[in-house]
């Protein structure tokens, strides 16, 4: 097992690989960052809709910026889902951003303060332009927390760029054609995000150190938790390969294959690339054409081609001068690069029924026939050096296909075309826009600048947590199961566990079972844990140390009072009818269990466990198992 590590790891040092993390956290404050709606999320009908589009604006040099322009090909009608409760005028651009969020700011500080960046003199919020409708502004609000801040991972430190203070979007409920529909509850929720240098160095790695920074934060106790309130974006690149931003991985177990996948997209991309220059194509002499090829399959017995045919769209053929079988070349698991290509269309030329596409060898698959195949050629002047892709829609949509068609085919040259891509479960990626460059920030002139003070400071450190790796390792040094570590290294419980074993010393391992594994077992049950009050839990081990009742009826007990979270101790122990069994009762029963079957209980190998079934209906709840098992050991062997 060690000597594969060594050979992955020697694999991802010779492919050059490097791999950064952006991770962003929704924080749990009551109101939302710049207004003072509420943070909470809906599922029934909304109050109100509204439609909008999206067009770019130039950057403070007078630029446009490629993403932008790029989210403006897609021509959406955006529509927001409204709720009374959520949004206000603020949300839909009608009215300037009120003060920043002051808890807000102060938990992004302690967060700042935890990852040991240097915290900005001021904060001062930017604009973030995003055109894809997830935000009605087409801008996020965007403030630097801290920078150059550090982390220790294993034998070395994993770099902090920049902690961020920014608004969230909108969560997006459908997108089909140019039609994309979004629920504005999500939209101005407080998030950080932690963004790491490209530090990591290999996919298990990234994984790891996601899961670090996740532990941190959620040791503030002050992030909210639940599918979609944490989503980390990967940012991989390789060596001659370029940063590549995987983006909204919502579980860590998806990072490791998506981080290795990507890499090998990547390494299969520069062969291309390779294989193209190797046939003397360049970005100078790369050639393209297109023809309107509808009428040659009039008649086809393509299925697909049928139906383009019956609902009156256009079909388009595009040669690639020279591309024979690059089309087909593998890039990821299950994917060729002809899927990069459809890709493209899907997101940007908005035809995303697929397949979109239909390239050269797979024809007859698709039942082109050889004489429609024949008509194609001839009116393309194809070789059979060259390849070519069918694509169907709309006159609208197919000018703008054929268009992405050549550029995805003529990127291709250069090897890497540095892209936003999205994740799928089994690890693959595809196209979601292209990557972001510097033109798409800007001053927001609405929002004043925010002073930190040391005065402001210096409140935040008096109650900041233990960061999570010295929690850890003092844990660890309690002989805690490395499993039961990091639950209880950020759970709600970590004081409280801290103060039963120091004021009462109770076994740790024992205490640290109970408030995370044996809670976390009845909240699955359906009870109601989170109602049992520290108090009743601190009363449960003062109890038990007072040999009151067994570690066994601790669960019992916890169920009660989570059905009963009014109630007491006392009461519990009343209604589960607990009573504790004295050493000499215990004594008594065990004898009385003996000497009903002598003969059964002597020269047998599970002698002790028969007896301890017999006595445990007795003694159970009311003295620990261990003990039961003790003094039956020393009755037989006496």
């Amino acid at each position: 097992m060690q000597k594969n590590k060594k050979n992955k790891d020697k694999y991802y040092k010779d492919l050059g690989f490097k791999c950064g993390l952006e991770i962003h956290q929704q924080l749990d404050t009551e109101k939302k960052l710049f207004c003072r709606c509420k943070t909470v999320l809906h599922n029934e009908k909304p109050d109100a809709t509204i439609l909008r589009h999206m067009r770019p604006t130039l950057s403070e040099l007078g630029e446009y910026d490629g993403t932008a322009l790029m989210e403006f090909k897609t021509k959406k009608n955006v529509t927001y889902e409204l709720y009374n409760d959520t949004v206000c005028t603020y949300e839909m651009d009608d009215t300037p951003p009120f003060k920043l969020n002051e808890q807000a700011l102060d938990i992004a500080l302690e967060i700042g303060l935890m990852l040991n960046c240097n915290i900005v003199d001021e904060i001062h919020i930017s604009r973030k332009q995003y055109l894809d409708g997830s935000i009605p502004t087409g801008f996020q609000r965007t403030g630097i927390i801290g920078v150059e801040g550090e982390i220790p991972y294993k034998n070395k430190k994993i770099g902090i760029i920049q902690l961020g203070l920014e608004e969230d979007a909108c969560r997006e409920i459908s997108d089909k054609g140019h039609e994309i529909i979004f629920r504005t509850d999500r939209l101005s929720i407080p998030l950080v995000e932690v963004v790491t240098y490209p530090d990591i160095k290999t996919p298990s790695e990234a994984v790891e150190v996601a899961e670090l920074i996740g532990r941190l934060l959620r040791s503030t106790a002050k992030v909210r938790r639940g599918l979609g309130s944490t989503r980390q974006d990967v940012n991989v690149s390789i060596k001659v390969g370029t940063r590549i931003e995987l983006k909204g991985i919502s579980k860590l177990q998806h990072i490791k294959d998506a981080v290795a996948n990507e890499a090998e997209r990547q390494k299969a991309l520069l062969e291309i690339r390779d294989e193209l220059r190797s046939r003397g194509i360049s970005e100078n002499n790369f050639k393209s054409d297109f023809k309107d090829v509808t009428n040659i399959f009039n008649k086809t017995k393509s299925k697909k081609l049928k139906h383009v045919i019956k609902n009156k769209d256009k079909i388009y053929a595009v040669v690639l001068r020279g591309y024979a079988g690059i089309l087909d070349k593998k890039t990821q698991k299950n994917k060729i690069f002809s899927d990069e290509i459809s890709g493209r269309i899907r997101v940007i030329a908005c035809i995303d029924k697929l397949p979109n596409i239909i390239h050269r060898s797979k024809f007859e698959e698709f039942g082109i026939s050889n004489k429609e195949k024949d008509s194609l050629e001839k009116i393309l002047n194809a070789k059979i050096a060259d390849s070519i892709v069918l694509v169907w829609g709309n006159k609208k949509d197919l000018k703008t296909a054929v268009e992405e068609i050549k550029i995805r085919a003529k990127e291709a040259i250069k090897g890497v075309p540095s892209e936003t891509r999205q994740v799928f479960k089994d690890g693959t990626n595809d196209f979601e826009r292209i990557l972001p460059g510097p033109d798409r920030m800007y001053p927001d002139t609405d929002s004043p600048p925010t002073a930190i003070t040391e005065k402001h400071l210096k409140r935040i450190k008096k109650t900041l947590p233990e960061k999570i790796w010295l929690t850890e390792k003092r844990l660890t040094e309690l002989k805690i199961p490395e499993n039961l570590v990091k639950k209880l290294s950020i759970s709600k419980y970590l004081d409280l566990f801290y103060k039963i074993i120091n004021e009462l010393g109770i076994d740790p391992v024992l205490v640290a079972t109970s408030l995370e594994e044996k809670t976390k077992y009845l909240r699955r049950k359906g009870k109601r844990i989170d109602l049992v009050s520290e108090k009743n839990i601190y009363d449960i081990f003062k109890n038990y140390k007072e040999n009151r009742f067994s570690k066994e009826a601790i669960p019992e007990i916890l169920s009660f009072l989570s059905d009963y979270p009014k109630k007491d101790l006392d009461d519990a122990i009343k209604k589960l009818d607990i009573k504790a069994l004295s050493i000499d009762d215990l004594n008594k029963e065990i004898e009385k269990v003996i000497s009903k079957d002598k003969k059964r209980y002597q020269n047998n190998k599970q002698k002790i466990n028969a007896i301890m079934g017999e006595v445990m209906k007795v003694a159970r709840n009311r003295i620990d198992g261990e003990k039961v098992r003790e003094r039956i050991l020393k009755i037989l062997n006496s």
